[in-house]
Formats: C-alpha cells, structure tokens, sequence
C-alpha cells in the first residue's frame, strides 16, 4: 500500500466509525455530515481493498480486516496526535534541541556568556552553535533551518525575513593604555597620523570607517588586517597601533581597563544590530524563546555600557 495515496483524515473516519458504530454518530464526532462520513468510507473502501463495515440493522459491523487493524491505527493516531501537540510547546528545562546561529566575531562575545549562563540555569541540555554565514545565502539558509537566527548589521530587504533591533553601537578607538596620541583627547588630524588595525573576514577592501574617511578625502594607513577583535586588541596592548570598533565590544574587552577608548573622530551613524529569523519559525516556541534569550542578553549589556561610560577613564562620553 502506498501511504502517499492515503488522506489522514480517512484514517480518523474509519476510527471514528469504529467507536460510535454508525455513521451519524461518527459525523456528529467529527463534526461533519453523515454523507461526507459516508463518502470518505467509499474511498477509503476502494483504497484498502475491503468493506471495512457492513451493516446489520443500524449498526455497522467491522470487518475482520477492520478489527485487526483498529488498534495499532488508534495507537498511531495518538502518538501522531502527542507528536503534533509536543511540536506546539517547548519545554526548555527538557529540551535537547540544536540552535545554530549565523553570527559576527564582536556579537559571538557579547552573546555567548550571558546566553550559556542563563542556559546552564533554565536550559541545561540545549546545544548552541555559532557560525559565519554569507549575506547572499542567508534567506536560504533560514529558510532551510541550516541557520535558526542571525545577528547582522544590515538590515534585511526580503519580506520572508523576520528581524528585530536588538541595538545601536557607535564606533570608538582602542589604544593602549598612556598611548601618547590619546593623552588630550583623540582628534582626526591625530587618528590619521597613526597606523591602524582593520578587522574583517574580507582578504582586501576598506572597512565602514574607510567609507566614511573617503566621503571626506581621507585616507588612513592600515597596518594589520585580522579577521578577529580579540587578536586585535591584544596587539593593540603591546603597540601604538589603533583600532576601531563598536563600542559595547570594546568596553567588554577592556573590563580590566587596559586600554583607552575614545569616540571615532567623525560624526558617522552608529552601527544598528539586527536579529533576524524566516518567517517559517515566527511562532515557533522554541525560536521564539531563544530569540527572547538572545535580546535579554543583549539589554544587559546595554545596562553595563551605560555604567561603565560613566567612568571618566574610559574616555567614551
């Protein structure tokens, strides 16, 4: 028998039918009309190859292929019925389920602590992974759930993706702390003279604060290009080269106040951040509660920036 041939509802009908032993009873059970009952028992009698009932006075009688097939139908349709119920909740103090979000070097480090603490309290047995991804190949990829959320910088254009603002994060520059160029403050004329770290995962081409020095006619010397913060701000502590970078970011790398920060000598819009997910997952539970993780995380960091700008040494206003 080919199960792709068979309507799931004609398999409820034949239970039905089973149970109430008539055909009134089982549409009122199902809330249809007693000929819809009966048109779905003529399928799936061609179907099956058997009568499946026949009728003695009112009653319909089962078959002896009915009555061997009735129970472990009745088990399926329940397990399908539990199955279809549990995939509506998520439980997340049971849940073992895999996440794999696409996500940038300077949010994979202000994500990922709080996310695993609070996991390791209300989610112990979830999987998290954090991936690059390709700007072009993101739809694609939610759609297919090879991506469950993404955190960008972009703004997405496709109406199938979903997204929220998570946050706003202007541009500072790091330096080592006593760097003699941030002694009174940090000016262009000053940012240019200096030699800089870019990091990207791009092998050539400028970064957002090029395109905003190039509007201008500026140009600054770039030094080293890496593909991650964490590299570079190492090697800021033991040069005088500068880097550039969000904000929120290096003030998480400079918790041991290492380093001087000073805002980005040009007026330029902050980088705005996005969460983004496919409209296929919108009212998923378990999506959804991951994306309310993920934001908390994020409104958090949010309170440390603020506390932390407050203090005069940080040179961020």
């Amino acid at each position: 028998m080919d199960l792709s041939r068979i309507d799931l509802n004609l398999l409820v009908v034949l239970e039905a039918i089973y149970t109430e032993g008539g055909l009134t009873r089982a549409g009122e059970r199902l809330n249809v009309t007693q000929p819809a009952v009966s048109h779905a028992l003529g399928r799936l009698r061609g179907l099956l190859g058997d009568p499946l009932f026949v009728r003695e006075g009112h009653a319909m009688v089962p078959t002896p292929f009915t009555r061997n097939l009735i129970e472990p139908l009745r088990q399926n349709l329940r397990a399908m019925e539990l199955t279809l119920n549990e995939a509506k909740r998520f439980d997340p103090a049971a849940s073992e389920q895999r996440f794999t979000l696409g996500c940038r070097d300077a949010l994979e480090l202000r994500v990922l602590p709080g996310l695993l603490r609070g996991l390791s309290e209300r989610a112990p047995e979830l999987e998290i992974a954090t991936v690059t991804f390709r700007r072009r190949n993101m739809e694609a990829d939610l759609f297919s759930g090879d991506l469950d959320l993404v955190t960008d910088s972009l703004l997405p254009r496709s109406p199938n993706i979903r997204h929220v603002h998570i946050n706003t994060d202007p541009l500072v520059v790091m330096a080592r702390r006593d760097h003699p160029a941030l002694g009174n403050g940090l000016d262009l004329d000053t940012y240019l003279r200096h030699r800089h770290i870019l990091v990207t995962s791009r092998r050539t081409g400028p970064g957002l604060e090029d395109f905003e020095l190039a509007r201008r006619g500026l140009q600054r010397k770039v030094t080293l290009r890496c593909q991650h913060f964490f590299a570079a701000s190492r090697v800021v502590r033991e040069t005088d080269l500068l880097l550039t970078m969000p904000g929120r970011l290096a003030e998480l790398l400079n918790l041991d106040d290492a380093y001087t920060l000073a805002p980005f000598p040009l007026d330029m819009p902050p980088q705005d951040l996005y969460l983004c997910w496919h409209a296929n997952v919108d009212n998923d539970p378990a999506n959804r509660w991951l994306r309310e993780q993920i934001i908390t995380v994020l409104q958090g960091h949010h309170t440390l920036q603020e506390h932390r700008t407050n203090n005069p040494r940080n040179g961020v206003p």
